[in-house]
């Protein structure tokens, strides 16, 4: 995912809705979403939209929340097409269960990007072990933590202070003074705040 400020922001306009790819800064008044909330460029009369393009759309954006190519998205499908239960439901909580998406959630990183690179670099700790796979998917009781030098622990500490007014879901426990987090449960539906309809989802999947 590009790192250029004006380009994320226009992929939200664009969308015309917060994607929250830019971590707490889409919280504030600085948001471009909340400075200019129409799409970029030139400006023309909508064309009249098709159920195709709709689901489209949608599959589109959870892509770009989660930071998914098209294959890692297929991945996840197939896994929770094969789950018990809804299989929309099990595609959210699969993704949200991402340690990259952990760690921002935990308010570790200030971005995806930031956490994404945490996880890589070998940064993110879990129970005790390094693991350097973003795409990781923690379970309950799984406790994670940031780990590195100064430099590290000062991007973290930095990312915790600036996400002191970010809720934190049920699912997860957060130590900010240790920079640590822990894994209570699975997410459920309704932990999940993006807004996705993962039923239009599904609906273009499964054709």
């Amino acid at each position: 995912m590009a790192r250029n400020d004006k380009n994320v922001c226009k992929l939200c306009r664009r969308e015309g809705l917060k994607l929250f790819l830019k971590g707490q800064r889409c919280f504030s008044e600085k948001c471009g979403v909340n400075r200019r909330d129409y799409p970029p460029g030139q400006h023309v009369r909508p064309k009249k939209g098709t159920d195709y393009g709709t689901q489209l759309r949608e599959k589109q954006k959870a892509k770009r929340i989660y930071g998914l190519l098209e294959r890692q998205f297929q991945h996840y499908y197939t896994i929770a097409s094969r789950q018990k239960g809804n299989t929309g439901e099990n595609l959210l909580i699969l993704m949200e269960r991402r340690l990259d998406n952990v760690v921002l959630n935990l308010g570790l990183a200030l971005s995806r990007f930031d956490a994404r690179q945490m996880v890589a670099h070998g940064h993110v700790y879990v129970h005790g072990k390094r693991v350097d796979i973003p795409s990781y998917l923690v379970r309950p009781g799984d406790e994670i933590q940031i780990r590195g030098n100064d430099k590290i622990k000062k991007k973290a500490t930095d990312a915790v202070e600036m996400n002191k007014g970010q809720s934190l879901p049920g699912w997860l426990e957060a130590t900010p003074a240790d920079l640590k987090g822990k894994v209570i449960q699975l997410p459920k539906r309704e932990d999940i705040n993006h807004p996705i309809s993962e039923q239009l989802i599904i609906e273009l999947c499964s054709k």
